[in-house]
């Protein structure tokens, strides 16, 4: 039987769980996640952990956070005065807001903390940081 290796398109099912055992994503209730090995589709440590495998099989890896999302970066979180937020942008905590900075470059931000005059924003991944722990399931080579 012919196990995954770079350049093979593969279809798996997973479900991604933080070390507390938080459900962060799954694709049990819809279609396998298809994409091709070797071609940075996937985080490193996913792609890392399909490779060799043959369909019909499954696997338990912890992805440590440098091979995940990276560290969470402190120079990546800012704040920033209300008065720069326009009118019709309500800052709450949790939302997502698109930032440019001076040379035109867009980023989503995410607002992690508000006050009366300062709101701080964040454009780390969510899981950057973070170890996280995969159920992985070999469905097809394509």
């Amino acid at each position: 039987m012919a196990s995954a290796q770079s350049g093979n398109t593969v279809r798996v099912h997973y479900t991604g769980r933080l070390e507390d055992q938080t459900v962060f994503d799954s694709s049990t209730d819809r279609e396998p996640l298809e994409f091709t090995l070797g071609e940075n589709q996937v985080i490193g440590g996913f792609e890392k952990a399909v490779e060799g495998m043959q369909i019909g099989d499954k696997k338990n890896v912890q992805i440590d956070s440098q091979d995940a999302y990276g560290p969470h970066l402190d120079e990546l979180v800012m704040s920033v005065g209300k008065e720069q937020f326009p009118p019709e942008i309500t800052p709450e905590v949790g939302k997502n807001v698109n930032v440019q900075d001076n040379q035109g470059s867009q980023y989503t931000m995410k607002i992690t903390d508000t006050n009366d005059s300062s709101v701080t924003l964040d454009a780390n991944h969510p899981l950057a940081g973070k170890n996280l722990n995969f159920t992985i399931e070999l469905v097809e080579i394509l």
